[in-house]
């Protein structure tokens, strides 16, 4: 029987080590960065956020917001505190974020709890030191897809750069793949809220990341989302993350030194592109 290309742990044989590991990380970054945790930034339970600050921290420091992936149906911002430390090497606050998940809620809820965050961000990170005009984003596997709803036009993006690792640009192909009787995307979901079809801000600067391992549709959806963005008028860098897949790769983002990590960086402190 054919495998999946959707299916994750069909394709990465140590799948469960990986995400032992980058939750273990996550409970080591919790234990011993300065953070605020648990912040609300709406009424649902799920819509809150923690904040992650470097060591001596000062006032007006960049700011950088992590969406996670887990194919909107799996995770929370617990699992993935361990980005921040990257993060936080950096100068900036790191800013982690939770959501509800499907099937629990609908797609549209999701995209509208991650807007309501960034909002959040906007209107009250000065008041932890942070600065609103200094904001990055990033966000891995469906986490890179929520992620894109945030450097949207035409309201100005206030994002100054993004990078997107391993993400989901085309949600089509999703609706035939193992998510169908877990969480049904429609196809009123599809064509709603696939970025391709949408309008993002000229303003962001972008990098689109994807590990040489990751099977095929997460290439060409990288590609062919990189090539609509130029058309768009953005700035926009590729890289291929060298003997990486979809799981190490994003746990290599919150480690500074690495392929990801490194890139993690240049986005935050605006010298990727």
């Amino acid at each position: 029987m054919q495998k999946d290309p959707f299916r994750t742990r069909d394709h990465v044989a140590d799948f469960d080590d990986i995400v032992d590991d980058i939750v273990a990380r996550s409970a080591t970054t919790r234990a011993t960065l300065p953070m605020a945790g648990d912040l609300a930034y709406g009424e649902h339970p799920a819509e809150k956020l923690d904040l992650f600050f470097p060591p001596g921290r000062g006032g007006n420091l960049p700011v950088h917001i992590f969406i996670h992936g887990g194919y909107w149906r799996m995770f929370s911002k617990a699992d993935y505190s361990y980005i921040a430390d990257a993060a936080t090497k950096a100068g900036a606050i790191a800013v982690i974020v939770d959501y509800a998940l499907m099937p629990g809620v609908r797609m549209a809820a999701i995209v509208e709890q991650v807007r309501r965050a960034k909002q959040w961000v906007l209107d009250n990170i000065a008041s932890y030191g942070g600065d609103p005009g200094r904001i990055s984003l990033s966000g891995h596997s469906a986490g890179a897809h929520l992620a894109t709803f945030l450097f949207e036009t035409p309201t100005p993006a206030r994002i100054h750069a993004a990078l997107l690792l391993g993400g989901l640009y085309d949600l089509k192909p999703l609706q035939t793949s193992f998510l169908e009787p877990l969480i049904g995307i429609t196809d009123v979901e599809a064509a709603a809220f696939t970025p391709m079809s949408r309008q993002h801000a000229p303003e962001t600067a972008v990098t689109i990341l994807v590990g040489d391992q990751e099977t095929p549709p997460f290439h060409q959806q990288a590609a062919d989302f990189a090539a609509r963005l130029r058309a768009r008028g953005l700035i926009v860098s590729e890289a291929c993350l060298h003997d990486r897949h979809h799981m190490d790769s994003v746990r290599d983002l919150g480690i500074a030194g690495t392929q990801a990590g490194d890139c993690l960086v240049e986005v935050i402190k605006g010298t990727r592109l």
